[in-house]
């Protein structure tokens, strides 16, 4: 199977790619879709209202792979997500826990959007594993043929698989599988 990258993914992501790991395929080789998963992740606020967090990227003049597109860092848009997972987030039962795993992300610059959200994967894939850190020698693979287009819109509609994870915690892989 073959998955988008995709910043915060959804549960409906994190559960697809659970079913065998070891056969999913992160791609990073098809041309950059905008307003998808890959740089965009909804979240639930505390009053259960939707908020939408997008990962700015740099102007792209023409068709680039996934994989090439850089992050922009002229807004202060990681302090403005930070802000928000706390707010949306802080009163849930696993906030305190796995936020210093997830803060990081939030205060240190990637240059691309693929070695961000890869990373963010390696810390959640450990957190869901309940694994104290990133898993040491996680590969990624990439292909140049995209065979699931209709899953890969499905996505952008999902809630991210923070709020499972922090009102789940520990058992948040068996809700998902």
């Amino acid at each position: 199977m073959t998955l988008p990258v995709a910043y915060m993914a959804p549960s409906e992501w994190y559960k697809a790619y659970l079913i065998a790991p070891e056969t999913v395929e992160i791609e990073g080789w098809e041309s950059f879709e905008k307003q998808t998963c890959r740089n965009r992740c909804t979240i639930t606020g505390a009053n259960g209202d939707e908020i939408r967090l997008t990962v700015p990227v740099k102007k792209v003049e023409h068709k680039q792979f996934t994989r090439d597109i850089e992050i922009s860092y002229q807004t202060r848009w990681q302090h403005q997500h930070w802000i928000s997972l706390v707010s949306a987030y802080k009163h849930t039962p696993f906030f305190d826990y796995y936020a210093e795993f997830l803060k990081p992300f939030y205060e240190h610059e990637y240059r691309f959007l693929w070695d961000y959200n890869n990373a963010i994967h390696e810390t959640i894939m450990a957190l869901l594993l309940n694994s104290p850190k990133p898993i040491e020698g996680f590969a990624y693979k990439s292909t140049t043929d995209w065979k699931n287009e209709e899953l890969n819109r499905s996505f952008g509609d999902g809630k991210s698989i923070l709020d499972t994870l922090f009102e789940y915690g520990n058992e948040t892989r068996y809700r998902l599988e």
